[in-house]
């Protein structure tokens, strides 16, 4: 093809605007790594452990996350993760205005990542719970999608546990790309961030699956309902429930409330929990939605206050004595 041609091609169909190749990137980006991660779940699960486990499941997501940022960190940064893109947007990283289109690119390709998983095993499917689609029990095939609790799990655990792990997962990711800390050679972040899903997985993915990321859960829970699992994917409980969990976690808000002192929003809370515990109950979906967003705020804001603030200054002269003193590289 000549040159001239590929010009005009690159003329006809490139997009000029940048919010679409954003949107475009992430989108392609979350895809493959629903693809890729759920993929090796699937293919772990439907061969019962005779080709995977628990190891494969993680170095392969692992490896997922890191071909997915390769593929779309150049032009959108590669958050394939509403927890990182709310985060970005939180630390004046990433404009407002652009975070809807980023977690809607997020849930559509994590939608169709699940889609592709489907399609490419649907036999595998068929045979392992000879034609049935189930949520729970021994042939249960959901969960190679999206997370469900362990059947000890209790709501607030739940909770915790994915506040942590995402917490713990953008305060590694702030550090890996700071530039002014002992950062990654540049081009190899997206390794490093791989090697930090194997890490998280391995400590800390016992109790729901470690989703971290609510398009990772959402998208894929989303296309399981309309694929033949049905709503029961959005029905699933924790055995260890006690509803008074919810009361406490509203209580912990209505103290915030009262301390802004909004008299009406006050008068609300009572509507407020009684609707939230009917909707909400002792459901698990909600959870790896709502807990990754305060926990990658959490750990966003950590790195940035005991690290990210305190950084030297070069242009005003100023060196990190203790970095050049007592450096592990620096104390042969």
């Amino acid at each position: 093809m000549s040159q001239k041609s590929k010009r005009s091609l690159k003329e006809k169909f490139a997009l000029k605007n940048s919010l679409i190749k954003e949107a475009l990137s992430e989108f392609l980006g979350t895809f493959i790594l629903i693809a890729l991660g759920c993929g090796c779940v699937g293919q772990a699960v439907l061969s019962r452990g005779m080709h995977g486990g628990p190891m494969t499941v993680s170095v392969g997501f692992a490896m997922a996350v890191t071909i997915a940022v390769y593929v779309s960190g150049g032009v959108s940064g590669g958050h394939i993760n509403p927890a990182v893109s709310l985060a970005m947007c939180v630390t004046g990283r990433l404009k407002w205005t652009k975070l809807p289109i980023y977690i809607l690119a997020q849930l559509l390709g994590a939608f169709v990542g699940a889609a592709a998983v489907f399609g490419i095993y649907y036999n595998a499917f068929m045979e392992y719970s000879d034609g049935k689609l189930e949520v729970t029990g021994p042939n249960a095939t959901a969960q190679i999608f999206a997370t469900y609790p362990a059947p000890y799990l209790s709501l607030i655990n739940g909770f915790a546990d994915q506040v942590m792990s995402t917490a713990v997962l953008l305060l590694a990711i702030f550090a890996i790309f700071d530039t002014k800390n002992n950062s990654v050679p540049k081009g190899l972040e997206p390794i490093a961030v791989g090697l930090l899903i194997i890490v998280l997985t391995c400590s800390l993915g016992m109790n729901s699956g470690c989703a971290m990321n609510p398009a990772r859960d959402l998208g894929p829970r989303l296309f399981t309902a309309v694929a033949g699992w049905g709503m029961e994917v959005f029905t699933c409980e924790l055995a260890n429930f006690h509803a008074d969990e919810i009361i406490h976690f509203c209580n912990i808000l209505e103290v915030y409330s009262q301390a802004s002192g909004d008299s009406a929003s006050q008068d609300c809370w009572a509507i407020n929990i009684s609707l939230f515990i009917s909707l909400a109950g002792n459901n698990w979906w909600w959870v790896p939605i709502v807990a990754p967003l305060l926990g990658g705020v959490l750990g966003a804001m950590i790195y940035v206050i005991f690290i990210e603030i305190h950084h030297s200054d070069p242009q005003s002269g100023e060196e990190n004595e203790a970095h050049a003193k007592y450096e592990l590289t620096n104390m042969a």
